[in-house]
């Protein structure tokens, strides 16, 4: 247990995080990969380069600083980060290099204003909360499909709108894995490792890509949409579209996540399911609907898609063939060509009071729609969410 005098230190740093943060974080990442670059095998290089990994971790700290007293509030936090580094294959070896050059970032981001008492809490909370995570990831791995890294070929490669491409995977004969005795929430993701050789790149990438089906039955399918951030495509979904085909090798670690509907209320019909999206965040939600409608398909059902236009939206035809297999299903299409963006007075009155209500996709879009859902008095423990991108950088945290 903390010690009094730590956690009062720790509280006392919350005006310096909150100012300098982002810096410490930024110049925490150079350092570590400057020295361990094997972990550059690991860490998402374009999260890196746009800001949003730093921004999380100066976010995670800033919490953990402010709730120094009771850490096990920020338990849904650790438990979604837990579900991120078991994906990744993060162990507790990496913790103590984390540590050091998160205190060293310190050091020199604060220079003598990071007197030795500072520094002291510091070690001793981080010691205190990298273990927290070290106990919930060690439980996260004994619970996983499979361990490690498992070859799986692409069986199926299906294009199910523009720029979106559909992969079925199934274990390869030296995997080890049965299919039929894999499982998963629907909702959660597999992650991808894979070693593109476009843009000359030296290192592993991993992308955690969400699962569009409710079983592995037939195969893993996942949905990759090809990145553009104007002159910059994404490294590793440009090198699923051009180079990975039917028959071909992909590495993946078993499904995480813990974006997943409440079993407590799929089987009632008090209570509608809003399944809420923008362009591909609509995966998850397509293997939500599947267990939804398998369990129960009386059940109230708000779909609300954004996308484009028709032709950029996922699953359009797969969720409408869906829905005609429930008997209270509502379906509402978005389409900002030409039509308005969703704002506040459409949710209002397209979405049911008291609905339990699932959301995906950008952070962006993250933040906007909780946002509105909020102000539309929509209870906490009645909004899901899982943004395509860091969830603390989604800046949601408002009660820190």
């Amino acid at each position: 247990m903390l010690s009094e005098q730590t956690r009062d230190i720790v509280k006392a740093t919350v005006p310096v995080l909150e100012q300098h943060g982002t810096t410490i974080t930024t110049v925490f990442y150079r350092n570590m990969l400057s020295e361990h670059k094997e972990l550059l095998n690991i860490f998402n290089k374009t999260n890196q380069s746009r800001g949003l990994q730093p921004t999380a971790l100066a976010t995670t700290v800033l919490a953990a600083a402010k709730h120094i007293d009771n850490l096990g509030a920020l338990a849904p936090y650790v438990v979604e980060i837990g579900h991120k580094h078991r994906a990744l294959q993060v162990l507790p070896e990496h913790y103590p290099i984390v540590g050091k050059h998160l205190l060293g970032a310190i050091k020199e981001v604060l220079g003598d204003a990071a007197t030795v008492d500072i520094l002291n809490a510091w070690t001793e909370a981080y010691g205190a909360i990298a273990q927290i995570f070290i106990d919930v990831e060690a439980n996260l791995y004994r619970k996983a499909a499979w361990g490690g890294w498992k070859p799986f070929k692409v069986a199926e490669r299906t294009n199910v709108a523009k720029e979106v491409v559909e992969f079925k995977a199934v274990p390869s004969e030296n995997s080890g894995i049965d299919l039929s005795k894999i499982s998963f929430a629907p909702g959660q993701y597999v992650t991808v490792k894979t070693h593109p050789t476009n843009d000359n790149n030296q290192y592993d990438a991993l992308r955690h890509y969400s699962i569009c089906s409710s079983s592995a039955a037939n195969g893993l399918k996942f949905a990759v949409k090809r990145e553009h951030d104007g002159d910059h495509s994404g490294l590793v979904s440009t090198y699923l579209h051009d180079s990975v085909k039917e028959g071909d090798l992909i590495y993946l670690s078993a499904p995480a996540g813990d974006f997943a509907l409440d079993n407590n209320l799929t089987r009632q019909n008090e209570i509608p399911l809003v399944l809420l999206s923008a362009g591909v965040g609509v995966t998850p939600l397509v293997s939500m609907l599947e267990e939804q409608i398998e369990t129960n398909p009386s059940r109230p059902i708000i779909w609300v898609q954004t996308s484009f236009n028709r032709e950029n939206q996922p699953f359009a035809s797969r969720v409408e063939d869906l829905l005609k297999k429930c008997s209270n299903a509502t379906i509402h299409s978005v389409h900002t060509q030409t039509m308005p963006r969703i704002d506040n007075a459409y949710l209002s009155e397209k979405l049911p009071d008291h609905s339990d209500i699932y959301v995906c996709g950008s952070s962006q879009f993250m933040s906007e729609m909780i946002k509105m859902l909020k102000k539309l008095e929509y209870k906490d423990e009645r909004i899901h969410y899982e943004p395509f991108g860091p969830k603390m950088a989604t800046e949601l945290l408002s009660d820190y």
